[in-house]
């Protein structure tokens, strides 16, 4: 399928796309006009990209670890190894940390305002 089809199945723009073949995420074939051609595991990989990005992992860190990730009925999941589990504790510390500063924050915004 050409990438504007691949667009349309998964729901990510061309451009996103784009940059996850920038990124080393996918590798579309080419045909011999130069397009790009995916088959239906891209969609699969799609959505895994889709999931990591959202729990928070970066392009580089979901390229590291995208081959451990599982497509199951009820959503992805991802086979543990030591790089990885360190690699989420941290993620997991700093939002943490990052939802104490906001806590904080919002604690001396509401001393400012009386709420």
């Amino acid at each position: 399928m050409l990438i504007g089809n691949l667009s349309r199945r998964t729901g990510v723009s061309t451009r996103a796309l784009r940059h996850y073949e920038d990124q080393g995420l996918l590798r579309p074939e080419r045909d011999t006009s130069g397009y790009r051609r995916y088959d239906e595991h891209d969609i699969t990989r799609v959505a895994q990209i889709r999931t990591m990005l959202a729990a928070g992992m970066n392009t580089a860190a979901i390229c590291r670890f995208l081959d451990c990730a599982r497509s199951e009925e009820d959503g992805v999941r991802l086979e543990m190894c030591p790089d990885l589990r360190a690699q989420l504790d941290a993620l997991q510390e700093r939002l943490e940390s990052e939802s104490r500063r906001i806590r904080v924050t919002q604690e001396r915004l509401g001393a400012l305002t009386g709420c």
